[in-house]
């Protein structure tokens, strides 16, 4: 059965149950997340409840693959000691995630109730700043002194009880410091007397505690790899981020970077409130409302001319139209271009004639189909040529601003996916109004010898 219908059978299981049971016992907990997700509110609470109370580590997990405005919704009720029991099903790295994200009070009162090593591990991932490697890493890292031999790394390996990645074996020194890596192949390849300074490798990618997630998600992309290691600024080793949390720092991204662009607060899902969705929303709407007007204004300076050929008013949409669409097409790009790392300053100049040329030859072929389209609808040839040069001038504009605002934006600090759209959409649409109403202007007597 595929997985997303055996997720159904269970989705139907639960919701005429209304409780977990034997049946969802045996579900993965990424499987459970869904069927939590699909359930109502009430649903939702009481079926977890019902699944804490018979198998809370399972719970916990589940809880760990849902979004977090549903995640923070199933535990906002829970006293603090329960929470801080719970806490203790998941990894720190995990744990640490939903810590942060309680109110203020609630957070110090769980840690006050948690183990003091549980909470000081905690503690000590918090202190890292948000999104960066620091913050999302795992610091339960095994490790094996450089002095050891394959065999001794072995038997080492076999009395450990929880190893949150054994793909590879890090190398350090009596003060912790980083000095070499080895794969568990590797290992069991050599007789049990090497030593591991003889098959480790001395060069590897490493991230630092301050390194900012995508970069790190960037490196392990790059490089194929299965974890990658995080040190601090002595290069001692603190931790280890695995493929996994990875995975969901990719997924953040892209879908922060989507939702952005279309001016929606990264944390708003399909279940939002409707007024949490109204309330996140509203802002950006309301900076696209004055980036309107702004437009308006330039259509009013040209209010005589379209008085006296009407026609216009019908036509300049088409010109901003354009521009917006080609606009929206060149920041997509460039945007994931500066998300991945392929575009820098250093190259930027090459993006831009691209972008341009691009632009440019966009402009010529649709400023022609819409000449011909307005010469043959009005018939008149002068408003198709002025249709048509507009159109290139202002995909031209669009191009441009696409590519150099992001890149600003970017060296400015400024999350370009959250800016971009706004300042591009008010340009393509001024430009492309003062470019088609300003060309009818200065060719009126053309455009009325045309009639």
């Amino acid at each position: 059965m595929p997985p997303l219908r055996r997720i159904d059978v269970v989705l139907d299981s639960v919701k005429r149950l209304q409780r977990i049971g034997a049946t969802a016992q045996k579900q993965h907990p990424a499987d459970l997340a869904e069927v939590l997700s699909g359930l109502s509110d009430a649903g939702r609470l009481s079926t977890f409840d019902t699944l804490v109370a018979q198998n809370s580590r399972l719970a916990m997990e589940a809880l760990s693959e849902l979004d977090a405005e549903i995640g923070d919704a199933l535990l906002a009720k829970r006293p603090p000691d329960e929470l801080a029991k719970l806490f203790l099903e998941l990894p720190t790295d995990d744990a640490a995630a939903l810590v942060d994200r309680l109110p203020d009070d609630v957070s110090a009162e769980v840690l006050a109730r948690m183990r003091h090593k549980d909470a000081g591990d905690v503690q000590h991932l918090l202190a890292y700043g948000d999104r960066t490697a620091g913050r999302i890493m795992n610091p339960e890292v095994f490790a094996l002194a450089e002095d050891l031999t394959a065999g001794e790394a072995i038997e080492a390996l076999q009395r450990s009880r929880e190893v949150e990645m054994v793909f590879y074996l890090y190398v350090v020194d009596e003060r912790r410091h980083l000095v070499g890596v080895v794969s568990l192949r590797r290992l069991l390849l050599v007789s049990p007397e090497t030593p591991l300074k003889r098959i480790m490798t001395s060069e590897l990618v490493k991230a630092r505690v301050d390194t900012d997630q995508e970069e790190v998600a960037q490196e392990v992309a790059n490089y194929n790899l299965l974890a990658i290691p995080v040190v601090d600024d002595e290069n001692r080793l603190v931790g280890i981020i695995t493929v996994d949390d990875v995975i969901d720092v990719i997924k953040d991204e892209a879908t922060e970077d989507i939702l952005r662009l279309a001016g929606v607060p990264a944390d708003e899902h399909v279940f939002t409130s409707p007024w949490e969705a109204w309330r996140k929303r509203l802002p950006w709407l309301g900076v696209n409302l004055g980036a309107a007007t702004l437009a308006a204004l330039v259509v009013r300076e040209f209010q005589a001319t379209v008085d006296q050929f009407v026609v216009l008013a019908a036509l300049m949409g088409v010109v901003a139209s354009m521009g917006g669409n080609a606009a929206t097409q060149t920041l997509t790009v460039i945007v994931r271009g500066i998300a991945l790392g392929e575009l820098t300053w250093s190259n930027s100049r090459r993006v831009l004639g691209k972008e341009a040329l691009v632009g440019v030859a966009n402009g010529i072929v649709l400023g022609g189909a819409a000449a011909g389209v307005a010469w043959g609808l009005f018939g008149n040839p002068y408003l198709g040529a002025i249709l048509a040069l507009a159109m290139v001038i202002n995909l031209l504009v669009a191009a441009i601003a696409a590519t150099l605002i992001p890149i600003a934006l970017r060296a400015l600090k400024i999350d370009p996916a959250l800016a971009s759209a706004v300042f591009i959409t008010t340009m393509t649409d001024v430009f492309g109004f003062f470019a088609f109403l300003g060309l009818a202007t200065a060719f009126l007597p053309y455009l009325q010898r045309g009639l």
